[in-house]
């Protein structure tokens, strides 16, 4: 399986045309038979579990079986675009200016769901995955767990950063508090398991994700990143060059 992650930002004189946007893209995304599930989010501030919403940034994520560069393994910028999310929303980008990053990656493995679909199960490509490292953990947080979930996440999105072997992060989710993910890029798969099993503060929430029930729904994939393209602030933060 296969999925993309793009990353958009608007100009600041039209950020009042990115919550249009969101109602405009679910229309070209829904007709969509060869995906098998997308997402349409927002994004925080921080890079990770977040609070504070960053009303210029959006992301878009898809997921799909196949290849979606087809016969061509060169494939980028804003005909891979094309590919992933059709030609309405490419040209939406681009007459209003947004800057778009965008990455492609096969999906290697993982548990849970996203509204009742799997997404990690059906690859069974379990080798090692060499070099750099996609990782997409999301949730639906009880009602119930809200606040208790947001008291313990703070100290550990403080030491995310700070973590060996991060190279890019964002925080997104399709609803503010309870409904919230974080991408991230890893150098290595040995780096982030480092911050994940080591790190005392992420033990403990890992923990109380359990004994105390937070979600009522997750998931964690890791992903192989194929191909990035375009950038975000000005940067693209793991540029690889197109490969079958």
């Amino acid at each position: 399986m296969y999925a993309a992650l793009t990353v958009y930002r608007f100009p600041e004189q039209r950020i009042h045309w990115a919550l249009t946007a969101m109602a405009r893209f679910r229309f070209p995304l829904s007709r969509r038979k060869d995906l098998r599930c997308w997402k349409l989010m927002g994004t925080g501030r921080n890079g990770t579990f977040d609070l504070t919403p960053d009303l210029k940034q959006w992301a878009v994520m898809v997921f799909m079986d196949e290849d979606p560069r087809g016969d061509d393994p060169l494939l980028s910028g804003e005909a891979l675009n094309r590919k992933l999310y059709g030609d309405r929303i490419t040209r939406t980008w681009s007459e209003w200016g947004c800057e778009t990053w965008t990455i492609l990656m096969e999906v290697v493995e993982g548990h849970g769901s996203w509204d009742g679909i799997s997404l990690g199960s059906r690859s069974a490509n379990r080798q090692p995955i060499e070099g750099p490292v996609g990782i997409l953990t999301r949730a639906t947080i009880r009602w119930s767990r809200v606040f208790s979930f947001w008291k313990h996440v703070a100290p550990v999105a403080k030491r995310f950063f700070d973590a060996p072997g991060v190279l890019y992060s964002v925080g997104i989710g399709e609803a503010p508090f309870f409904r919230q993910a974080t991408f991230s890029l890893w150098s290595d798969i040995q780096q982030m398991k480092d911050f994940a099993y080591r790190s005392a503060e992420h033990r403990e929430v890992i923990a109380k994700t359990r004994s105390q029930r937070w979600y009522s729904e997750e998931m964690f994939l890791r992903f192989k990143p194929i191909i990035t393209t375009g950038s975000i602030g000005g940067v693209d933060p793991l540029p690889l060059k197109a490969r079958s």
